[in-house]
Parts: C-alpha cells; sequence; structure tokens
C-alpha cells in the first residue's frame, strides 16, 4: 500500500440541505478518526448553522463556497433551511454557476478524493480534469434511490420489489419534482448522472439490516457497488438549552414508551387542514404527545387553533414551535413511537433508538421511505383518504396501535430487533468503505 491512511485528504461537498450536511458531517467525523484529512464545503450560511458541532470535532476544516447573489437569494438564503419552495430551483441555479469557485477549491486544496452529493452532476468532472477520483455518497436510501432511477430507465416495466411504490395521490407530486428543470437538466438526470460518474463505488446512508437487496438492485442498476455507511446518527446528544429545560421536566413526568413525538423536519410547513387533523388525532387518540409544530410568521389562525388544543389536552400534550434536539427527544424513556414525515434522516434516527415509526409522510422521498419502514416491520403508515388528505381517526387508531394496543406489539418488538441488529453490524460496514476508499486512491 503506497499511502497510509493519515496521509489522505478528503473534500467533502453535500447539497445545500440539512439533512445533506449532517450525514456528510456524521461520516466525516467517523473518517477523520481513521486518520483522513477531512474539509467540508458548504455556504457560510450552512457553516454557521453547524459551528458548534465543528467546534467539538476541530479534525475536520472548513471550506466557504460562495454562490453568486441572484434577485430574491442574497447570501443567508443560500441553505435550503426555510428556503421558501418557489426559491430551490433559484438555489440550484446558483449551486451550477459556481462550478468555477468549486474549481478554484479544488485546485487550491488538492484533495486525494472527492466526495459529492446527487445535486451537483458537475463536481465529479471538474474532479476528474484535475486527475482527483471522486465518490458519489447517496443521503437516501437505496430503495428509494433504485425505485427512482428505475423509472427514469425503464418507465414501463414493474419494479421489482413491489412493496416499495407510490400511491395514486403521491405519483404526481414525485414526477413532477423529478421531471423539473433546472439550469437545463431534470432532477433525475443529476441522480443518474452523479452516479455513472461515480468511482468504482457509491456510498449509501443506510445498513443492510433493512435495505440488502435494494442495495443489490441499486447495484446493478448503476454498475457499482454500493456500500452501506450505517444511519450515521450523531454521537453527540445536543445539550439542554434553558427554553428546552421544560420540555424534559415535562417528559420525565410520563411513564416508560408512553409517548409519542411528533415532528415534520425543518423543511416541512403543513397546511391548515394538515395541522387541525393531526392536532384532533392526537387528541382524539388519548396518547401523551409532544409536538415541535412549524406554523408561518404571519399565520396567527392556525396559532390559536393550537394553542386552544393545548388547552384541551393540558398535561397529556405539550405543543411547542420552538425548536426542539430531537436526538435527546427519541432517546428518552417515555417515548414510545415517533409520528414522521419519514424523511431518511429522521427513519434512521428512530430506528437506532428502537422506536417504532408512525408514518404521514409528505413530499419528495418520503411517501417511498415510509414503504420501507413499514416493509421492515419498525412502524405503520397512516393511511389517507382516496383524495390523499389526512383523517384524525385514522391518525388516532395507528398512534393507540403502535403505543398502546396489544396488536402493536410485533411493531414494537421489531423496532427494537433493528436497533440491536444496526449494532450487531457495528462499525464492519465503515470498515469496508475506508478500505475502499484507499484503494481508491492508490489507483
Amino acid at each position: 500500500m503506497e499511502r497510509k491512511e493519515g496521509g489522505i485528504t478528503v473534500l467533502m461537498f453535500p447539497w445545500l440541505g440539512h439533512g445533506h450536511i449532517s450525514p456528510y458531517l456524521e461520516l466525516g467525523k467517523r473518517l477523520a478518526r481513521r486518520g483522513f484529512s477531512i474539509y467540508l464545503c458548504s455556504t457560510p450560511v450552512n457553516l454557521t448553522s453547524i459551528k458548534q458541532t465543528l467546534a467539538q470535532n476541530p479534525s475536520i476544516k472548513t471550506i466557504e463556497f460562495h454562490l453568486p447573489n441572484l434577485p430574491d437569494l442574497p447570501p443567508q438564503k443560500h441553505t435550503t433551511n426555510g428556503l421558501p419552495s418557489n426559491l430551490m430551483s433559484t438555489l440550484k441555479k446558483a449551486f451550477d454557476m459556481a462550478a468555477p469557485n468549486f474549481s478554484n477549491i479544488l485546485q487550491s486544496l488538492k484533495p486525494d478524493l472527492l466526495i459529492y452529493d446527487f445535486i451537483q452532476f458537475w463536481a465529479p468532472q471538474v474532479a476528474l480534469s484535475q486527475n482527483v477520483p471522486s465518490v458519489l455518497f447517496l443521503t437516501t436510501g437505496a430503495a428509494t434511490t433504485s425505485y427512482l432511477i428505475h423509472q427514469h430507465v425503464y418507465p414501463h416495466a414493474p419494479f421489482p420489489f413491489p412493496e416499495i411504490f407510490l400511491k395514486n395521490h403521491e405519483k404526481a407530486q414525485s414526477e413532477q419534482s423529478l421531471k423539473v428543470y433546472t439550469h437545463g437538466i431534470k432532477t433525475i438526470e443529476r441522480i443518474t448522472s452523479c452516479a455513472r460518474q461515480s468511482h468504482e463505488v457509491v456510498l449509501v446512508k443506510s445498513f443492510t439490516g433493512i435495505e440488502g437487496k435494494y442495495n443489490d438492485y441499486l447495484s446493478t442498476l448503476c454498475e457499482k457497488t454500493i456500500l452501506p455507511v450505517g444511519p450515521l446518527v450523531s454521537e453527540t446528544v445536543e445539550s439542554e438549552k434553558d427554553d428546552q429545560f421544560k420540555i424534559f421536566e415535562w417528559l420525565n413526568m410520563k411513564d416508560k414508551a408512553s409517548t409519542v413525538f411528533v415532528s415534520f423536519g425543518s423543511e416541512c410547513f403543513l397546511s391548515k387542514e394538515e395541522i387541525e387533523e393531526i392536532a384532533l388525532g392526537l387528541e382524539l387518540s388519548c396518547v401523551n404527545f409532544i409536538w415541535v409544530v412549524r406554523v408561518h410568521t404571519e399565520d396567527e389562525l392556525t396559532r390559536g387553533f393550537l394553542k386552544e388544543v393545548q388547552k384541551k389536552v393540558g398535561e397529556k400534550g405539550m405543543i411547542t414551535e420552538t425548536w426542539a434536539p430531537q436526538l435527546r427527544i427519541l432517546a428518552h424513556p417515555s417515548i414510545g413511537g415517533f409520528v414522521s414525515h419519514c424523511g431518511w434522516g429522521s427513519v434512521m434516527e428512530a430506528m437506532t433508538f428502537g422506536i417504532p415509526i408512525i408514518s404521514i409522510p409528505m413530499q419528495l422521498d418520503q411517501p417511498l421511505n415510509a414503504r420501507v419502514v413499514q416493509q421492515s416491520g419498525a412502524g405503520e403508515e397512516v393511511e389517507r383518504d382516496r383524495n390523499g388528505r389526512l383523517q384524525m381517526g385514522e391518525i388516532a387508531k395507528v398512534i393507540r396501535k403502535v403505543v398502546a394496543d396489544k396488536d402493536g406489539d410485533e411493531v414494537r418488538r421489531k423496532a427494537k430487533y433493528l436497533t440491536e441488529r444496526r449494532k450487531d453490524e457495528g462499525d464492519r460496514d465503515l470498515d469496508v468503505v475506508v478500505q475502499e476508499l484507499i484503494k481508491l486512491c492508490n489507483m
């Protein structure tokens, strides 16, 4: 072996969403412990948002990636966090326009390896022009990614795993998001181009216990070796802030596994109707709940409705608009279920802590992730009506089953089983990843 681990410099270049930056950072931390020199490249606003985490991990260095200032997109909006949906295509356009800046970064750093995300199809091209090997790291699961690529490559052939599918009310939104042109290229074409250009392997945020067969099929589609890197859940549990004390004081008063945590992620604003059905479903379930809800600043009507719900449920529930430490809440012994949108990061976190999932997918890859959860046995999906609308009775029924009822025993058992299986797999997947990356850098 010509090169030692400590001699390998890796530039990690995620897309601009928290759900992408966080797993890239977590993978970077694990590689740094193996002796790699890690540089994380993102916009200043994103790097500022993870400043505290970076301070605890001085081995990871950062590089600022500056985007052009387009109309309606000042530097503080160079992130998907809180970005209005109508500006997403503008952000992707600005990201693409900054490719020359990335070329300069690569030329200056001269890394041994680039690890890049699925949006920036131009990044591996730039790396190749500078003789730097590059590897795609997908922060979505193998089932979802293989489904989307299959639909693109074989539009008339059924997906080989019928348990992974889109319902009628989900298909239009999914197809539209994948076919959106930004800077002359569709999202699905970005994904396939990034996969095609990856050197030898593709890294996937997942573990074999739930996605083994989907990894194999993704490998066939991409003609690459698929390497799972594990769930990459942060090993540093967020410290408690003064304004969060009441959350844990409230949780400490609840019985073991008696409470559901409700959260739909940092980028999803629910409609007024969705908020009302979820609130009434929680009330109807008679299960303790803590709900971290996002409400538009000017929406005082919805805010007033939630205050009325809080009054009615009393100590049975807690509704908060403030940011809450999701990992600490999921790790709390009183939590017995997670009402989730099924963002892949949230799915991995729930499975890490053995918390069964009540799935209410909203957009993007979430419906497919919800099918993976259902197939794993570690959760149950809330069925919508034929028009895709939520129903309070169905929400209440699934919450009661997963958290409290006897017929939810198997779901709870399977959630615990998957956690133990993941622990058994331990660092074996990462060991394989490390060896493959070293091999790539020595080719």
